[in-house]
């Protein structure tokens, strides 16, 4: 479990994903995530874990997710996943959210290798 805000990075393609992510590791800090925000600022993002499906109930805005297995591969990506929507993955630990596009702005697919580490 981390603290703090995360940089999370892929290693395949030696891309940002986000500067500065928010880690969601407590049911009440899953529970709320996004909702509650206008938008999701650029560099800006959320890691929930465990997670093996979101929803974007309540939701404003459109988000990319990744889902991310135990070794910390991809496995499932969903691009601009609109409000009110559902997605899983099936051998998903955790999930990052992000702005729409990011994904694939950093060309991001399964098999990607990500990482996290403490934001600067």
């Amino acid at each position: 479990m981390k603290s703090g805000p995360v940089r999370i990075l892929n290693a395949t393609r030696g891309t940002d994903l986000a500067a500065a992510a928010e880690w969601a590791a407590s049911p009440a800090r899953r529970m709320r995530g996004l909702l509650g925000r206008s938008s999701l600022p650029e560099g800006c993002g959320m890691v929930l874990q465990p997670c093996g499906s979101i929803h974007t109930l309540f939701m404003r805005f459109p988000i990319d997710v990744a889902f991310v297995g135990r070794d910390g591969r991809v496995v499932k990506t969903v691009h601009a996943l609109p409000p009110y929507r559902l997605a899983a993955a099936r051998g998903s630990r955790l999930c990052v959210e992000l702005p729409a596009g990011t994904l694939a702005r950093s060309g991001t697919r399964p098999g990607d290798l990500l990482t996290f580490e403490p934001a600067a």
